[in-house]
């Protein structure tokens, strides 16, 4: 039946008709059913619509995770108007920047993220309102009073597999965050390709309950959102992830299926007085975001007790294009340390530096081909050609494949950097830092980090004759950058090494830091 379904509207509809009192999305405590959830979100469409957005224009939600995030989603594709997602880590001016790419009309926010929306809305000549989720002591009621004006009657509107449905940000080598635009296709194709070679490397069985570990705002989290609504399981979704958190939600709800990064994984397994008692419900737990080490990988097999699937994609892949399913989860496989292998109907190449497939064992550029990639970046049509070229996208990953065809991930060929899974661009750290009076120039490289997988470290040169200590540039990126992106570590140099047309010499920068790595990234 679900694979029949190929657009959010009509996984919504089917599933209120079919199983209205089914719990969709749990947050907090609060349980909305496939009924209320259909109902709801027409109300967002026919709010949509009396607002006077028509298809193909933007609304943005800022905030934490809430069951509001999804009545908007499903919505915003009941009216063909795409909804933007947006990291409330971001620093103001990052924000203003995707509010104004994006055009957005409507701007949906929480009580935590008010104080930005209110400082930003003036600016924004695009921006037609700012709908608060909550008033003072009440989660939601702000956005309920908006919802309860509206009709609940059925909007008609064409919605196909190729409408697209959000546009989500991803930070680019340029410092400029890009809108990448994904259609309704982007997130059922995966389902469908594993469907159709009766695969269950990522299943859904009745009466599953699935753990959102992932905010809404990447993709990785969304994508497996929707994964679940369309299986028709209950979503438990978490406002905020916390190691103890997610443990008493696993425990006492008794989730059976997870979306992990591999450090939450982590700190799941050194949460105190944990014992694998509190995880015996979870039978598949599917991780991604960062690639995950051979140890921590065996401690996770020994202590969560389940099946494990490892995905790897893009935002611009519409999240995973690559698995590595359960059956290749044993140390005698001699593959744990790959990415996976394509679904299905998916494609990968390793390729040179004009696209040509290299054999088997030689690094290049992973190419990926996938019914699931994005339309296009925003606005941005040169950037748009560079990632998509021939069906296939560029990834800018350097990976080597097997003789079997399983993908193994060296290095990144664009310099990005993984911090528990948020992705952070060393030219955007970069910019920032820069702007301080007293830096002549400055590198940024990602090293291992214990905890996060990899920190971000700075290299800096001071404006010569001038004192600069590390609290003067911690307190000067203070407000100006996610703290997630911020140097842990600063180190002071006389010039930062680049070739001779000008470029970063990024790789001799971080050489020290990766040596006794096989893998460049962690």
């Amino acid at each position: 039946m679900t694979v029949q379904l190929r657009t959010l509207v009509d996984v919504v509809r089917r599933h209120a008709v079919q199983q209205p009192d089914v719990v969709a999305v749990v947050c907090e405590g609060r349980r909305v059913d496939y009924a209320t959830l259909h109902r709801v979100s027409n109300q967002v469409a026919r709010g949509l619509q009396a607002a006077g957005l028509r298809p193909g224009d933007r609304i943005a939600y800022l905030g934490k995770e809430s069951e509001h995030y999804y009545e908007l989603l499903f919505g915003a594709a009941k009216t063909g108007v795409v909804l933007v997602p947006i990291n409330w880590r971001l620093a103001a001016g990052e924000v203003e920047h995707i509010l104004r790419d994006s055009g957005a009309a409507l701007l949906f926010v929480d009580s935590d993220s008010a104080a930005t929306a209110e400082k930003l809305a003036p600016e924004l000549p695009t921006l037609k309102r700012v709908v608060g989720l909550d008033e003072p002591g009440t989660a939601g009621a702000g956005f309920a009073a908006w919802v309860a004006a509206q009709p609940d009657a059925n909007v008609l509107a064409r919605i196909t597999p190729d409408t697209p449905l959000v546009q989500m940000y991803t930070s680019g080598t340029t410092g400029r965050p890009k809108g990448v635009v994904l259609a309704h296709r982007s997130f059922f194709a995966v389902r469908a390709a594993l469907a159709s070679a009766e695969l269950d490397w990522i299943d859904w069985r009745e009466g599953d309950v699935s753990l959102v570990g992932m905010a809404g705002f990447h993709i990785g989290g969304l994508w497996w959102a929707t994964q679940g609504f369309v299986s028709g399981v209950t979503n438990v979704v978490m406002r905020e992830f916390t190691t103890a958190g997610a443990v008493e939600l696993i425990r006492t709800l008794r989730v059976t299926t997870a979306c992990l990064v591999p450090a939450m994984l982590r700190l799941l397994l050194a949460e105190p007085g944990v014992s694998s008692d509190d995880f015996t419900s979870l039978r598949k737990v599917v991780y991604g975001g960062a690639p995950i080490s051979a140890g921590l990988l065996a401690r996770c097999v020994e202590g969560f007790g389940c099946e494990f699937a490892q995905i790897y994609g893009l935002t611009e892949t519409g999240n995973t294009a690559i698995c590595l399913p359960p059956a290749d989860h044993r140390p005698d496989s001699g593959r744990m340390q790959a990415a996976g292998r394509p679904y299905p109907g998916f494609e990968v190449k390793v390729a040179d530096g004009q696209g040509e497939p290299l054999p088997p064992g030689e690094v290049g550029e992973v190419w990926l081909r996938t019914p699931a990639a994005m339309v296009e970046y925003w606005n941005l049509p040169e950037a748009t050609a560079r990632t998509l070229v021939d069906g296939w996208v560029v990834t800018g990953d350097a990976g080597v494949l097997d003789e079997d065809g399983y993908l193994f991930i060296r290095d990144r060929i664009k310099d990005m950097i993984i911090v528990a899974g948020e992705n952070v661009y060393p030219a955007e750290v970069e910019h920032v830092i820069g702007r301080h009076p007293l830096v002549a120039e400055s590198a940024v490289v990602g090293v291992p980090d214990e905890r996060w997988g990899e920190a971000v470290h700075a290299f800096v040169v001071p404006v010569e004759g001038q004192q600069l200590t590390e609290r003067d540039l911690a307190l000067h990126l203070r407000g100006r950058l996610a703290a997630f992106k911020q140097p842990l570590h600063y180190e002071f140099i006389d010039r930062v090494p680049r070739n001779p047309s000008g470029k970063i010499l990024r790789r001799e920068l971080r050489e020290r830091f990766w040596q006794g790595h096989e893998r460049r990234v962690s």
